[in-house]
């Protein structure tokens, strides 16, 4: 059940595997890259303190805030916060600097494609 893969780009195709070693690809990559894994980071410190802090230091988090709300169920409430702010902060960088490079790169391919097509009807 082994696949033999070649490098080479199939009969008429386009040549996926260049275009991925493509500069302008690997910049959409470098991009992305430098936006999800310091935020992936920066929340997983987040929730693990939070996580520690509801086994290590209940005292600290059962402090009372403003009448029945105490320090932990903030903290708790915090997660749901910064979940919905990541996902909006990411869909906003991905518009700005994801998206036009994505769109040149599909643009690009779209043109080969049918540049194909067209050379062979």
């Amino acid at each position: 059940m082994s696949e033999s893969r070649t490098d080479a780009a199939p009969p008429g195709g386009i040549d996926y595997i260049a275009q991925e070693q493509s500069p302008r690809f690997q910049e959409l990559k470098k991009r992305q890259r430098s936006f999800i894994f310091p935020m992936a980071i920066a929340f997983l410190v987040w929730y693990f303190t939070f996580v520690l802090l509801s086994s290590f230091a209940p005292a600290f988090m059962a402090t009372p805030v403003w009448g029945n709300i105490n320090v932990g169920l903030l903290l708790g409430l915090g997660q749901f916060v910064t979940t919905f702010a990541i996902t909006m902060t990411y869909v906003s960088y991905a518009n700005r600097k994801l998206d036009p490079i994505a769109a040149e790169i599909r643009e690009d391919l779209e043109s080969k494609e049918s540049g194909k097509k067209g050379a062979s009807s």
